[in-house]
């Protein structure tokens, strides 16, 4: 018979066991920044540890929907042979980016980067309002309130022409509204889908928290927006009131953001979307659409962005209002100060997600001591998501400087290769460091003790994230 002592040995084996076990499996599937936490964490507490690391441990997606995924690259990559032009210069950056997302640079875009909020979501209830044949949504909130009802009244106009519409929208970032949401879109008559819907039957188990994090809206494979800002109200956080950035675009490059929601779509449905030509523009911008996520086989976001900032050399400006780096981006970071470039960081003084804000200043201290210039943006939430290098080669998209964009989130950025966008790119940037506080290293480091202990032990956790 079993008595305490035979419990207390078995409950001392199986922890043992545990930690044997992690300490070979953890480093396998973790980058060294999320093992070493998790390593830490099976070293106090194995049995909770095993637990958390069943749920959330791993940052892929179960076989069925990796073989699912692969089902689309074809017709992925014949949009991308079609795409090919030979007579673009190819850079050393457009050559990486190809390669982690698949699409190559191409040219003939007009691209337009808007920062008013209300302006943006006019402008794409006038591309609905315009479509003759097809309208794609994805976004990772889509809200019952007055702008998801204004884009909602649009999408159905365009339904009742017979315009082609579909949406796609995330199940967990738009949880608070999902059921009021689909019914408001079914009463209008909209095919909509829940991207990544939690599951628990265990053989379509996936880790609850890899997302969709994309926003596009999609016209008729000629028309596209793409950028930060999802289909809510600017102000739907009491006390927060959101500013983005959005491209609105015009080439061949939405036949790409075209493909990448049709695996999407795919994904959820299993249903194969008719490809529309690819529709070539007189535009001078050189553009190139890059997806990244847990579907791909490596964190394209982040090769990009630490690339971008070894390529630097003269001026690195960084917009994310998440800001977590891993050690190859800060490695970056301060090898571009070293050599003499001028990295500028901006961030929102605005706080909505206290534990991510907890973590990111823990990295302010040594990112100020470099030499990066760190800005607080005022008054409301810069959560436009931007990367400028040089006034050259520019990024906007859905991504922040973050692990969770690294890693976890399905997102999407759309590359500037040089022109007039970048100068565009470059101009909101001095906008948004004269809308922001320079924080100093002297008055960063005065800062009372109780704070850089709860920012260190947030630290601790954000690679478990």
């Amino acid at each position: 018979m079993f008595d305490a002592s035979h419990l207390t040995l078995f409950y001392l084996l199986a922890e043992w066991a545990i930690r044997l076990v992690m300490i070979v499996v953890i480093p396998l599937r973790r980058p060294p920044e999320a093992a070493r936490s998790w390593l830490l964490l099976v070293l106090f507490l194995p049995i909770p540890a095993f637990i958390l690391y069943r749920l959330i441990g791993r940052a892929s997606f179960p076989t069925w929907r990796r073989n699912r995924f692969a089902k689309t690259a074809p017709e992925r990559a014949r949009i991308a042979q079609t795409l090919w032009d030979p007579d673009i210069p190819r850079s050393r950056l457009s050559l990486l980016a190809e390669s982690l997302g698949g699409f190559p640079a191409s040219a003939g875009h007009r691209i337009e980067l808007l920062t008013d909020y209300e302006r943006t979501i006019q402008a794409m209830v006038e591309a609905i309002d315009g479509a003759e044949t097809r309208v794609h949504v994805l976004t990772y909130i889509f809200a019952d309130d007055a702008t998801g009802q204004t884009i909602t009244n649009a999408l159905s106009r365009a339904q009742l022409r017979g315009v082609e519409v579909r949406v796609l929208f995330d199940a967990l970032g738009s949880r608070p509204w999902v059921e009021k949401t689909k019914a408001m879109l079914a009463l209008a008559g909209i095919d909509a889908r829940l991207v990544l819907p939690v599951r628990f039957a265990a053989l379509r188990r996936a880790r609850g928290d890899l997302r969709n994090h994309r926003k596009l809206c999609l016209i008729d494979g000629r028309l596209g927006f793409a950028g930060s800002q999802n289909i809510v109200d600017r102000d739907f956080k009491p006390g927060v009131v959101n500013d983005e950035l959005v491209a609105r675009i015009e080439g061949p490059s939405i036949a790409a953001l075209d493909a990448i929601f049709a695996s999407d779509w795919f994904l959820e449905t299993r249903e194969a979307i008719e490809p529309l030509p690819v529709i070539r523009t007189e535009g001078p911008a050189i553009l190139q659409a890059m997806p990244s996520g847990p579907d791909f086989e490596t964190p394209g976001y982040e090769r990009l962005l630490v690339e971008m900032v070894h390529a630097a050399e003269e001026r690195i400006t960084i917009v994310s209002p998440y800001l977590i780096p891993d050690q190859a981006l800060l490695t970056a970071i301060r090898n571009a100060v070293a050599r003499r470039v001028r990295v500028d960081i901006v961030i929102s003084s605005v706080v909505d997600q206290h534990l991510v804000s907890l973590a990111q200043r823990s990295y302010y201290d040594e990112l100020l001591a470099s030499g990066v210039r760190l800005h607080l943006y005022r008054d409301r939430l810069l959560h436009a998501k931007n990367v400028l290098i040089d006034e050259e080669i520019g990024i906007v998209g859905s991504s922040n400087a973050d692990v969770r964009s690294f890693v976890l989130n399905a997102e999407i950025s759309v590359i500037l290769h040089g022109g007039e966008a970048g100068q565009h790119l470059a101009a909101i940037h001095d906008a948004y460091i004269a809308s922001s506080d320079p924080l100093k290293l002297e008055d960063w480091r005065a800062r009372p003790k109780r704070a850089r202990l709860a920012e260190n032990l947030a630290r601790l956790v954000s690679p478990l994230l």
